[in-house]
């Protein structure tokens, strides 16, 4: 992968790191906008920079690149948007007062380069755009762990709350493309129990930690490097606007 993803968190100075930081951001808010579910948001919060991954910044507008992640990523998971829908829940993102844009050459124009972008995206990724992401994996563990925990603990405790946004947050910095997705699930929760300090029963006798329960291969050395990477996250979020 390219140094500007896996270097990402060395400092929000790296200027990959800004640049990416609000494209993600910016994914985010506009397939809520468009009406996206979860993983096709995900998806295209992967493709992104996934086509970064294979090239250079520099060489291209990295909005034109979101917008038509977004546009492929609705065809990769069958929630099929229109181009002209994604342009114009863009234009209203960076213009918030702008009223819809005219259907007129300008639109056109945009849209054709969306189609012509998703193209080149497509070969670039080598046509390797399906993924598999934490979500399942996440829902299954939040169940089992719920059926460990009393229900006190569980209840008074935001845990699943949190472990779903740190899941959400993390598609900020391309962690998906680095660890797997069984990884990202356990850890996660793993963080959001350390945040509301719940300990899950009998832990102490047990012969495995819970986590490994989850996953036979995940180290302690894989949850501190997602974890880190998370609190990198975090960290550019407070430097970039």
């Amino acid at each position: 992968c390219h140094p500007g993803w896996n270097d990402a968190g060395e400092g929000a100075t790296a200027p990959e790191a800004r640049v990416h930081f609000p494209v993600a951001r910016f994914i985010m808010e506009a397939g809520v906008k468009l009406g996206m579910r979860s993983i096709p948001i995900a998806t295209a919060c992967t493709i992104y920079p996934k086509f970064f991954c294979e090239t250079i910044v520099d060489a291209f507008d990295p909005y034109l690149i979101a917008m038509s992640s977004i546009y492929l990523a609705g065809k990769v998971e069958e929630q099929h948007l229109w181009a002209h829908d994604i342009i114009n829940v863009s234009d209203r993102y960076f213009n918030p007062s702008s009223e819809p844009l005219e259907l007129d050459s300008r639109l056109w124009e945009l849209r054709d380069s969306i189609v012509q972008c998703e193209l080149l995206m497509l070969r670039v990724l080598r046509f390797q755009i399906s993924f598999q992401h934490p979500h399942k994996y996440l829902l299954h563990y939040l169940v089992s762990l719920k059926n460990w925990l009393n229900c006190h603990s569980w209840q008074r405790t935001p845990v699943a709350v949190t472990a779903w946004a740190l899941l959400r947050d993390s598609y900020h910095g391309g962690l998906c493309l680095r660890f797997q997705a069984q990884h990202i699930a356990v850890v996660v929760l793993y963080l959001a129990l350390q945040v509301y300090g719940v300990e899950v029963p009998a832990e102490v006798e047990a012969e495995k930690l819970w986590w490994q329960a989850f996953s036979d291969d995940l180290t302690k050395p894989i949850i501190d490097n997602i974890v880190s990477d998370l609190i990198q996250i975090y960290t550019i979020d407070t430097e970039i606007p």
